[in-house]
């Protein structure tokens, strides 16, 4: 009884304690309403419903018939094309989590050593990307004729003698949208390092600098890395999240469905399932496997960087 009544007076002391806090921060807190509401409203929720909708069958015009576990039966040993989409969610996440976010890194930390103004010029030319709509310019990079940018440089190169289907064979259409995602995912993780590049004390170079360090590699391993373990860890978290649910960009480059299902991801199989065929009750399950898969590889990368 002593033990649940000291609970009970911590929690009503650190409520006491938030909503003083907020009285004294009323303008930062004002700030950040509008956007904790819409995130509440369009990710909290949504992702909180999709776990008992993912037991039912629901196609959003008749009331949810619980189902039990069937839906997670059938997506795992009936539905070839899960299956597919995990191979290429796979494919995707291993080429644009990990090389993406050491080109990030790699990134931020040139343009640190830049002067101040060309630091805020490339800083915009290499995050603008992620936030445009560049994907016409790509479709005219690998048009499938002799006047796409992409054959006709081959070509003149000698390298292939006939235009290839960039965008159509099934033989390149996954490795193109892994290009573009590429090129478009130095979003938020990467201004979070250049951040954290720019947040970095600097007497601390001048106590490496006492202590031994000579070069750059050697500050960049001693104390950089070791300084910037949160925007780290938030760009690592970024890049999986964007890795995973990759799929508007083989949805607007490759089409929908991909030839022979090449760049079909799970997030493009719940887009199917949701929003084609509304059968929402077997997008939620897929989307509810998804996050598991997402949420067990964060906690791992958070482990690698605790580390």
């Amino acid at each position: 009884m002593a033990r649940s009544e000291t609970y009970k007076n911590e929690k009503k002391s650190s409520i006491k304690e938030l909503w003083r806090d907020i009285k004294r921060n009323k303008a930062c807190y004002g700030m950040l309403a509008p956007f904790m509401i819409f995130f509440i409203i369009f990710t909290v929720i949504p992702v909180v419903m999709s776990l008992p909708m993912g037991f039912t069958d629901f196609n959003m015009a008749q009331t949810p018939k619980f189902v039990g576990l069937s839906n997670y039966i059938n997506l795992f040993l009936s539905d070839k094309i899960f299956m597919r989409s995990i191979r290429v969610t796979l494919v995707f996440t291993i080429f644009t989590g990990p090389v993406s976010y050491v080109v990030c890194f790699m990134l931020a930390w040139l343009i640190n050593e830049m002067p101040k103004k060309l630091k805020t010029i490339f800083t915009l030319i290499f995050y603008v990307p992620s936030m445009a709509n560049i994907y016409t310019v790509w479709q005219l990079i690998f048009s499938g004729d002799m006047n796409g940018y992409l054959n006709s440089f081959l070509i003149n190169l000698g390298i292939i003698n006939a235009p290839v289907q960039w965008l159509t064979d099934g033989n390149y259409v996954l490795g193109a949208s892994i290009a573009v995602q590429l090129w478009i995912s130095l979003g938020a993780g990467f201004l979070a390092l250049r951040a954290g590049f720019q947040n970095i004390d600097r007497t601390l170079y001048e106590a490496g600098a006492i202590e031994g360090i000579r070069n750059r590699w050697q500050e960049l391993i001693y104390i950089v890395i070791p300084s910037m373990k949160p925007q780290m860890m938030f760009a690592a978290v970024m890049q999986i999240v964007s890795s995973f649910t990759a799929g508007t960009v083989a949805q607007n480059l490759v089409g929908f469905p991909s030839t022979d299902y090449r760049a079909h991801t799970i997030m493009t199989h719940a887009y199917d399932y949701g929003w084609v065929r509304y059968e929402m009750g077997y997008a939620a399950a897929i989307c509810m496997v998804l996050f598991a898969v997402m949420f067990l590889c964060s906690k791992l990368i958070g482990r690698v960087l605790n580390k």
